[in-house]
């Protein structure tokens, strides 16, 4: 009832979570401009190796059947002299996958290959830990493969000029999709990664703001590596922690978008949880670990603020989640007409849904000039997946700010390239949870949600709670997919059905 204290509070917290959702979206426009600003800034190598340098690649692998003997084959079809090539195999792994990567090893050293195979059998510091290892007999520039990517042959050729410029202490090149087209969980997931792998990460590198290292399909100096303090493993996002660590120290970072290394996207959702889960919760201590150090140096205010919106920028997820459960039909929020268009749907609209479809416009348009229509019709489908894993990354956000820690969680990879193979009866499966009960539950409420809205004739609100609905319902059930087999929620079959030709 309006005038009420359960009123004047529900107005305060909503516009609280409205006023920072409406921070996100601006800063999403913001990166919109710098891309378009700055995209004919193509960078250039300063000058040429008149000598090729010797080019370390490790290759960090832990419990990796599925793919590791596509990344070593892979590996040693790049177009680089032999003798100027060191690769190490820094395999962790507990289970068969040793075997495999010690006689893949041998018969690369049989080829003439330089092959290092470092098997640790204490896991401290897990992947931070594993490179930091193998940098202790690298060379001065190594270049990084998740077990799940597949390097292009001219990968080093087309990148290592950049380290003419003594300046440069890390290039990082674009993600591709090996199975973009498997089902509708994966072309969602690649749309996500286009817009943060070409938008951000482009805007920020060419307007000499921060930006970070991936973590794969990249390349480091190893000078820049050290004077930036190392591999540290107190946050889940080494490659984010030491990016920022490294630029502080002054250090140039490139980043080339023509140049692309195609990956293995996650094809089970509860893969794509873990990884989302460990990607925010490390970002958000990097946030904790660093934010600090960034305002107490000397950078210039623009840097500083850039820094501060892509290091906070998961807090989002936390919003959305409590944007969730201020959302609610009956009392304790503006009844139907006027003030509910104006205070709920309107705001919703230009701040949390418009923001985001030209952020993912724009990439698929430049990515895909002659498709990139047909491609933007999956965007529905992206809205309510980032609606559907707010429950999830909010967690994450909950964990990294009351330190409670967690191992590093590796995404189960199944070497998955066509639709035709299956990944269910694989050894690896992510661990089960209790939260797709929770996000059942939202979705059964914001079902009743819908309804209400309906026969209140609060016609406005309808897309948006379906959305909702829709986003919980999709990743719920995907979720519960694992837990029964036989069910094809977000595989190829039902992509098949949901995806326009």
């Amino acid at each position: 009832m309006q005038g009420s204290l359960g009123y004047v509070i529900w107005t305060i917290c909503y516009l609280t979570v409205l006023f920072g959702l409406s921070a996100y979206g601006i800063h999403r426009y913001f990166i919109i401009y710098l891309f378009l600003k700055n995209r004919k800034r193509e960078p250039v190598p300063v000058s040429r190796f008149q000598q090729l340098p010797k080019v370390t690649v490790q290759l960090p692998i832990f419990n990796e059947i599925y793919v590791v003997e596509r990344l070593l084959r892979s590996v040693s079809e790049l177009d680089y002299p032999r003798d100027l090539l060191q690769i190490q195999v820094l395999d962790d792994s507990t289970d068969d996958t040793r075997q495999i990567t010690f006689n893949c090893a041998d018969e690369l050293r049989s080829r003439g290959f330089n092959v290092d195979l470092i098997q640790r059998v204490d896991r401290t510091g897990f992947k931070a830990g594993a490179l930091a290892v193998g940098l202790e007999s690298a060379g001065e520039f190594v270049c990084i493969l998740d077990a799940d990517f597949v390097p292009p042959p001219d990968l080093l050729k087309r990148t290592i000029d950049f380290f003419t410029d003594p300046n440069v202490g890390m290039i990082q090149t674009r993600w591709g999709h090996l199975n973009r087209g498997y089902s509708l969980l994966t072309r969602v997931q690649a749309m996500f990664l286009d817009g943060h792998l070409l938008l951000e990460q482009t805007a920020r590198s060419r307007s000499g703001r921060f930006f970070n290292f991936n973590g794969t399909a990249g390349l480091w100096r190893r000078s820049c590596i050290e004077e930036a303090g190392g591999w540290q493993h107190d946050t889940l996002t080494e490659d984010l922690d030491l990016s920022y660590r490294a630029q502080l120290a002054g250090w140039k970072f490139i980043f080339l978008p023509n140049v692309v290394t195609p990956a293995e996207l996650p094809v089970d959702m509860n893969g794509f949880k873990s990884q989302q889960h460990r990607w925010t919760k490390g970002s958000i201590q990097t946030c904790k670990k660093l934010l600090p150090s960034i305002w107490r140096s000397k950078l210039p205010l623009p840097i500083k603020l850039e820094a501060t919106g892509h290091l906070m920028s998961n807090f989002a997820y936390l919003l959305l989640a409590c944007l969730c459960v201020l959302l609610h039909p009956s009392s304790g929020g503006p009844q139907a007409g006027w003030v509910r268009t104006f205070l709920i749907d309107i705001p919703i609209f230009l701040t949390a849904s418009v923001s985001v479809a030209v952020f993912y416009i724009c990439a698929q348009r430049e990515l895909h000039p002659r498709t990139w229509m047909k491609e933007i019709l999956l965007l529905p489908c992206l809205l309510a997946l980032g609606v559907g894993l707010s429950i999830n990354n909010a967690r994450a956000v909950l964990e990294a700010v009351f330190n409670h820690k967690s191992d590093f969680a590796r995404t189960p990879k199944y070497g998955i390239e066509h639709k035709s193979q299956p990944w269910r009866s694989c050894r690896y499966m992510p661990l089960k949870s209790l939260l797709p009960i929770a996000e059942m539950a939202f979705a059964i409420y914001f079902s009743y949600f819908v309804w209400f809205s309906l026969a209140h004739r609060q016609f406005l609100s309808v897309p948006f709670l379906l959305m909702f609905q829709g986003g919980f319902l999709y990743v719920s059930l995907c979720s519960f997919a694992s837990w029964w087999p036989k069910f094809t929620f977000g595989g190829p079959r039902a992509a098949a059905e949901a995806i326009p030709a």
